[in-house]
């Protein structure tokens, strides 16, 4: 039975060799080998370039740091904007329902008051005052005039009616 370790710490291989049959394991992952042939040691060269920059960029260099406490400061002045922005709208919501809960109680208020007073009025009297004190008659035939509206408000009278 033989063991062999090669890669990295984090991806490494083992190969088990039972006589009959060849085994190994990579990672979390067991694999039976190919008959007939035999898993040795696979050792990877790395040449020098490859390995400074990947030693390169494990390290943070003082640009980058400064990009992501920049890119954090953004961020976090944004979703304050932002919490402001939907707190203001929340604010002015209950503003427009308190406002709207006011006009209504204004227009049934209003409702209230408009049929207290046409309850109160009593034609039958006030006919009774125009004509017997006042000396009112009703309009004889020819003495009423029906003006035509021509999509204005109001009428002008341009000479004296007869």
């Amino acid at each position: 039975m033989s063991n062999y370790r090669t890669g990295r710490a984090d991806n490494y291989r083992i190969t088990v060799n039972t006589g009959r049959r060849s085994y190994y394991v990579e990672g979390n992952t067991a694999y039976e080998a190919a008959p007939g042939r035999e898993q040795g040691p696979q050792i990877k060269r790395v040449n020098h370039a490859a390995r400074r920059n990947r030693d390169r960029a494990r390290h943070m260099n003082a640009g980058y740091v400064l990009f992501l406490s920049l890119a954090v400061c953004i961020t976090a002045v944004t979703l304050l904007g932002y919490i402001k922005a939907v707190s203001n709208l929340t604010i002015s919501a209950k503003r427009v329902a308190m406002l709207e809960r006011e006009l209504n109680d204004m227009i049934l208020t209003n409702d209230e008051n408009q049929a207290r007073i046409d309850a109160s009025v009593n034609l039958e009297s006030i006919k009774q005052i125009a004509v017997e004190e006042l000396g009112m008659t009703y309009a004889k035939e020819g003495q009423v005039v029906v003006v035509g509206s021509e999509g204005s408000d109001y009428v002008r009278q341009l000479r004296e009616l007869q």
